[in-house]
């Protein structure tokens, strides 16, 4: 089944930080905006992209990288905005979609690095959705 007849949830990064001391390694935990039980952490991407997510999250946009100044650029000389992303399974990694639409015209780039993605849905304020099978349900401790 491919990626675009999945059932997609919108979610929020309730969690972000480095894994190792050295700060090379990230990991998010996204949950469910809907049942903030339903979860999936991702980890295994750069401790550079985890700082920026973590910045965007909190509102802080006072140091864009560059790239993303790119990708802004390009959409505003087309006439387009982030409409949303869409985190999935694919193999063993997570990769993402990124949609841009207009007023005639909508642009989806397929299978990015999902790390890379988020962290541009949380700069522009786009929806961001997760594949509904990559969410666990989290139980509550007692």
């Amino acid at each position: 089944m491919s990626p675009e007849s999945e059932e997609y949830i919108p979610v929020q990064v309730v969690e972000v930080g480095l894994v190792n001391d050295d700060g090379s390694e990230g990991m998010m935990v996204l949950a469910a905006l809907s049942d903030t039980r339903l979860r999936l952490v991702m980890r295994a991407f750069s401790g550079e992209v985890a700082s920026h997510i973590g910045r965007f999250s909190k509102g802080d946009r006072s140091s864009v990288p560059t790239i993303y100044n790119v990708v802004e650029d390009i959409a505003d000389r087309n006439g387009l905005h982030l409409a949303r992303v869409q985190v999935y399974g694919s193999n063993t990694a997570l990769r993402g979609d990124i949609s841009f639409e207009g007023r005639d015209k909508r642009i989806v780039l397929h299978g990015y690095r999902a790390s890379d993605c988020v962290a541009l849905a949380l700069l522009y304020d786009a929806p961001l959705l997760v594949q509904s099978a990559l969410l666990i349900r989290e139980e509550s401790g007692a």
